[in-house]
């Protein structure tokens, strides 16, 4: 069986262009959309139906928006086999859970309450960092959601944890007809130290060592040549800073979960949290393993 595009709604308008930016993807793939949405999200979020506290007429609330959810995507892709699931569970844990048996999940990328400028909103981020399957963070302007650059982008670190994230920015890039930038930053620590001499033998070794790095981690572009048009960039400076800017005519982001341990479990690293909360255009988030 196919395993579902998921996708979490909560009502807001970040939601809802996220389910939409879902039904796309699962149409393009031919695969079904499971729309989720948690009675417990306005409360982990900070906000929710101010209405009643009564629980039937939350149940009702909560049917009439995967209701209306379900079929906004069917009048967006018809031929898209698009259901619903209401479940009264915290959401950032039912979309963890359910990311066990999922293509992809989606999510909105504002803040509670869908306000631009505030940060990504916890669930979102949560999800980011614990689920394992690719998890899309629906963000950016029109030009961005509509695809509108031809252009998918993939943030490479080491070659041995880069392998899914390329193959999942490959399989994006094949499938929409887009171009495939493949972006690694590296930096010379002799550039870095004010009164340190400027050894280009240094530089040049660390260009080369970068570039290498970047070719190791593109093997699996082999499969794809002469259908996507891979462009390997090395760029000399900081990996926020290099993703950042190829977000900003990029139609997705594609980056590695750098995850690490910590007494609050798993945690995304500093490059992930940059772009998740910085990037121009819908972030994916690939787990290494």
């Amino acid at each position: 069986m196919d395993k579902p595009v998921i996708v979490g709604v909560d009502g807001s308008d970040p939601s809802l262009r996220a389910l939409d930016w879902a039904t796309d993807e699962a149409a393009l793939h031919g695969l079904p959309l499971c729309v989720v949405h948690s009675q417990a999200w306005g409360w982990y979020e900070g906000y929710g139906p101010a209405f009643t506290t009564d629980r039937s007429a939350l149940r009702v609330y909560g049917e009439n928006l995967v209701g209306s959810a379900v079929e906004r995507a069917g009048r967006r892709a018809a031929a898209v086999k698009a259901y619903g699931e209401l479940v009264i569970e915290d959401p950032a844990a039912v979309l963890t859970r359910m990311s066990r048996e999922a293509f992809v999940v989606v999510v909105g990328g504002l803040g509670a309450g869908g306000i631009a400028g505030l940060p990504l909103g916890s669930v979102s981020l949560a999800v980011a960092a614990r689920a394992q399957s690719p998890v899309i963070v629906v963000r950016g302007d029109e030009r961005h959601l509509r695809r509108a650059f031809g252009r998918i982008a993939v943030g490479i670190d080491e070659p041995e944890q880069a392998r899914r994230a390329v193959e999942f920015a490959l399989r994006e890039a094949e499938s929409h007809g887009a171009v495939l930038d493949a972006v690694h930053a590296w930096r010379c620590p002799a550039r870095e130290v004010a009164d340190h001499p400027d050894h280009r033998s240094d530089v040049e070794r660390h260009r080369a060592l970068a570039e290498g790095a970047l070719a190791e981690a593109l093997r699996p572009a082999a499969r794809v040549e002469g259908v996507v048009e891979v462009r390997p960039q090395v760029v000399e400076g900081h990996a926020r800073k290099a993703l950042l800017d190829a977000a900003l005519a990029s139609d997705l982001l594609v980056v590695g979960a750098h995850r690490r341990k910590s007494h609050l479990g798993m945690q995304l690293g500093p490059v992930n949290h940059a772009v998740l909360h910085q990037a121009a255009c819908p972030v994916a988030v690939v787990p290494h393993t």
